[in-house]
């Protein structure tokens, strides 16, 4: 990894921007292979490049939006020929990556998303609440320009809003989880591991694509991935199995066979939503209950420790000072006025 002082370099910076840029690109490339039309305006029922914009501006700083927005006008390249409806997917498409980014650090947000809180905000203030901007920004400057009729706004709308809220529920933690990996998992581990992705890999496939609706089949394995290998098992989980159903759907075989276009997108969404939704939140309240054992275990040993100094006429070792994250959760101390 390059270290910080060479990143905040001008050459570092500009290293960064053109890193996050090819990034977003590549991403979204990826997320035009499996592409919806609604009202005649070309759509993606989950948008990678968002989660990557807001993962980089979580990691790197915010800084480095100048590559979003070189990532978008990039992308846009390959759709269409520039014209004035750009600048506002330009603007729209960057100012709300950075608005979640901003959100999050005013809530406090932890990367390791190690708290129930952390994963509340990321569902709530970046997915769904900043997403609001570039699907306003985006939609409404194709409908002054004259590239989307009025009556189709709306249906546009939702499904670029759930297209960039997907991504950055589904694609952002897997990032943020990868960037912050330290320790490979234990020997023992990978058995069971091996063994839920074979049955992910075989089960994910026959209920999305099965004629009946089977798709409930897949919340098992989030619950299992989720309790043993907390959040990094779960959005694997939930990453493989949107992909798959948004092939199908796309294709319109399996579960959304015989549907129209509007039907699809909307039992697609409803689908993934619910699937990321689970994921993130339930491994997000198992890593903070573990999290809360361990820090009981730890206090007991330190009263262990102190009684032992205390019954031999020794005075208690001195302890540590808490972590600035550890003080940040601490409810405010009295002062004595109303």
């Amino acid at each position: 990894m390059v270290g910080i002082e060479e990143l905040r370099r001008p050459g570092g910076r500009v290293v960064q921007v053109l890193a996050v840029a090819a990034c977003y690109y590549a991403a979204g490339r990826l997320g035009l292979l499996c592409d919806l039309t609604v009202e005649g305006a070309v759509v993606t029922p989950i948008w990678p490049p968002t989660g990557v914009a807001v993962a980089a501006l979580l990691i790197l700083g915010l800084g480095c939006w100048p590559g979003i927005t070189i990532g978008v006008f990039c992308v846009i390249l390959t759709l269409t020929a520039p014209d004035a409806h750009v600048l506002g997917i330009l603007f729209g498409n960057t100012a709300a990556p950075v608005c979640a980014a901003l959100l999050l650090r005013r809530a406090r947000f932890r990367t390791d998303l190690s708290r129930l809180r952390d994963g509340v905000a990321l569902v709530f203030l970046a997915a769904l609440a900043a997403m609001l901007i570039s699907a306003t920004i985006s939609v409404g400057t194709l409908v002054v320009t004259d590239r989307l009729a009025p009556h189709g706004f709306w249906p546009v709308w939702l499904a670029w809003w759930v297209g960039d809220a997907m991504g950055v529920l589904i694609v952002t933690p897997l990032l943020l989880l990868l960037h912050g990996a330290r320790t490979p998992l234990p020997l023992g581990r990978w058995k069971e591991a091996t063994a839920l992705a074979v049955v992910t890999c075989a089960l994910v496939p026959f209920a999305t694509y099965s004629p009946i609706s089977t798709l409930f089949l897949v919340y098992p394995l989030i619950i299992w991935a989720a309790l043993r290998f907390q959040l990094l098992g779960s959005v694997l989980c939930a990453l493989l199995t949107s992909v798959v159903a948004t092939v199908a759907a796309t294709d319109g075989v399996g579960a959304f066979e015989g549907l129209n276009r509007t039907e699809v997108l909307l039992k697609l969404q409803a689908f993934n939503g619910a699937m990321a939704l689970t994921a993130l939140l339930l491994s997000a309240v198992i890593i903070e209950q573990r999290n809360t054992r361990s820090s009981v275990e730890k206090a007991c040993q330190e009263l262990m420790e102190v009684l032992e100094h205390l019954t031999a006429g020794e005075p208690p070792p001195p302890r540590p000072p808490p972590d600035a994250d550890d003080r940040d959760d601490r409810p405010p101390r009295p002062t004595g006025r109303p």
